[in-house]
């Protein structure tokens, strides 16, 4: 784990917050922003750019929810939530909406290391399963294009499934595009012409 971790800070008490902060710096960490709700959570993790996101609250509610969802989808980060109640179905959508580590019964601050190494692992595992999981969906959208441009290919051109095929691959080596994309182009094309656009 990097030294020190950049954090932005969101808790809704003060004196308890002062307190996290400075387990925190105790552990080499620096809280780069602190935040008393999660209202502007996404804005100000786009400003400060902290490498963890902590959150202290009692139990989050749906605001809170609707925040760490936001921020998962466009500035992704790690997220700790300490919750000072268990409540499987909050903890359930909290997790959900983005949170890697839940930790009940609140901060203490002898398991931060762990808690904020383990957090990060998890975001990193998720990030990775997601860029994956990005990249096979595009590789099928890819497919169904080519399977789409070489049956317009084979009713226009008059030629087998091989011809249409090459069609797409030189097209795609003349232009310097991928074949998933002079596939979009050949559907996009062939189709106004069915239409008579």
């Amino acid at each position: 784990m990097p030294q020190p971790l950049k954090i932005l800070l969101v808790d809704d008490e003060i004196v308890r917050a002062a307190m996290v902060e400075e387990a925190l710096a105790q552990e080499g960490h620096k809280v780069v922003c602190r935040l008393q709700s999660p209202a502007s959570l996404n804005e100000m993790v786009a400003r400060h750019a902290p490498d963890v996101v902590i959150i202290d609250m009692e139990s989050p509610d749906r605001d809170t929810l609707d925040s760490m969802s936001l921020l998962n989808r466009e500035n992704p980060r790690p997220v700790v939530f300490f919750a000072d109640q268990h409540e499987p179905d909050t903890m359930q959508a909290a997790l959900e909406a983005g949170v890697s580590a839940y930790v009940v019964d609140g901060l203490v601050p002898s398991r931060v290391k762990a808690i904020l190494e383990v957090a990060i692992a998890r975001f990193a595992s998720f990030q990775s399963m997601r860029t994956e999981l990005d990249k096979a969906r595009g590789q099928l959208a890819d497919r169904k294009r080519i399977e789409r441009a070489k049956g317009l290919l084979m009713k226009h051109q008059d030629c087998d499934e091989e011809q249409a095929y090459r069609m797409l691959r030189k097209l795609a080596m003349d232009r310097g595009q991928r074949i998933g994309e002079v596939a979009a182009n050949v559907i996009d094309i062939l189709e106004r012409l069915e239409k008579g656009l």
